[in-house]
């Protein structure tokens, strides 16, 4: 079992920065596969970054390459989605997950979630 808290949520004007955590507990050690999705009114949720924990290779949705960095920090069972030049279309409920599977982007559905933080972004 593994449980998820987000944090680092909240409001920025576009083109701004927000970091948001991820605190992993719990059987961490089975999560081979952390991510970051994201689900906006009238959307569908869609997959943002993910990263293989084990080997480090990471994965970003083509509307979030280039301003999104997903990383880790082992030592504090940490993930990390830092967001440069936000826009207003990214306004979004974030959510974490982690999954024991090995196929990170792509792959069958993540087992555990966070509670989610909202991330807002105004004009």
């Amino acid at each position: 079992q593994v449980q998820l808290v987000e944090s680092g949520g909240g409001s920025v004007q576009a083109g701004g920065s927000l970091r948001l955590s991820c605190a992993a507990s719990g059987h961490t050690y089975s999560s081979n596969c952390m991510a970051w999705f994201r689900q906006a009114p009238g959307k569908e949720r869609e997959g943002v970054a993910a990263i293989a924990t084990g080997s480090g290779s990471t994965y970003y949705a083509d509307s979030v390459k280039g301003r999104f960095t997903i990383s880790q920090d082992n030592a504090k069972n940490t993930v990390y989605l830092q967001m440069n030049s936000l826009k207003p279309e990214d306004t979004a409920m974030y959510y974490c997950a982690a999954d024991g599977g090995n196929w990170c982007w792509g792959g069958p559905p993540y087992n555990y979630w966070g509670q989610g933080t909202q991330v807002t972004v105004s004009s």
